[in-house]
């Protein structure tokens, strides 16, 4: 080996390689090839692909916190938990499958608690309790992290798009017996942007409707 590999080289390598061959084909063994090492040198920093996948998720949050600026502690909870929602899936979608990547991992060190407290607080101080703060980031993440996923089997990258999702396609494949299932195309496979933010919009309102009841 002509140099120490160390895991912030191995956690770069998988990344890059994340973007080429996606969740699927981001191996162990890959990696190594990629890194010209065998793949037992790996094992040494990441017992096995579950490991690896939480520092990739620790990592592509990292990468988020440094890329954005905290909101101000006098951010209303309504923007700071929009801006928090806008900027993970903007860091997912920097990722070929970044939010399966991300769903249902176990972050490998505490960075991520600075923002988490900061999103609590501005809760806490517009009068929610802990537990329905905890409640509101929940739903708000899991709907990001939901909606990136959907997002992603349909456009796996910008520019891309996976096949079967055409509007006029499938409407043909429904016929005529099913008009609303046809015609509801569009709103199903297009216009990501727009439809996160209503569906943000949702989420929110129905966190006030259920504080204020």
């Amino acid at each position: 080996m002509p140099q120490k590999l160390d895991r912030a080289q191995v956690v770069d390598t998988a990344l890059r390689l994340l973007n080429e061959v996606g969740l699927e084909g981001l191996t162990l063994r890959r990696i190594a090839t990629e890194l010209d090492v065998k793949a037992p040198a790996l094992y040494w920093h990441f017992a096995n692909k579950q490991a690896l996948l939480d520092e990739l998720a620790t990592e592509m949050l990292r990468r988020l916190i440094a890329d954005s600026e905290p909101p101000g502690d006098d951010t209303p909870w309504q923007e700071q938990l929009a801006l928090t929602c806008r900027a993970l899936r903007r860091a997912l979608l920097g990722y070929r499958d970044g939010a399966k990547v991300f769903s249902g991992t176990r972050l490998t060190d505490a960075g991520h608690g600075e923002r988490l407290e900061g999103q609590l607080r501005a809760f806490v101080r517009a009068g929610f309790d802990l537990d329905g703060a905890v409640e509101a980031y929940f739903t708000a993440y899991t709907f990001t992290v939901g909606f990136v996923i959907e997002e992603q089997a349909v456009q796996p990258m910008p520019g891309e798009r996976s096949p079967g999702y055409d509007p006029a396609d499938r409407a043909a494949a429904l016929g005529p017996d099913l008009p609303l299932s046809a015609a509801a195309g569009p709103g199903l496979f297009t216009d990501y942007d727009h439809r996160f933010e209503r569906g943000l919009a949702i989420v929110t309102a129905g966190v006030e409707a259920l504080r204020t009841a």
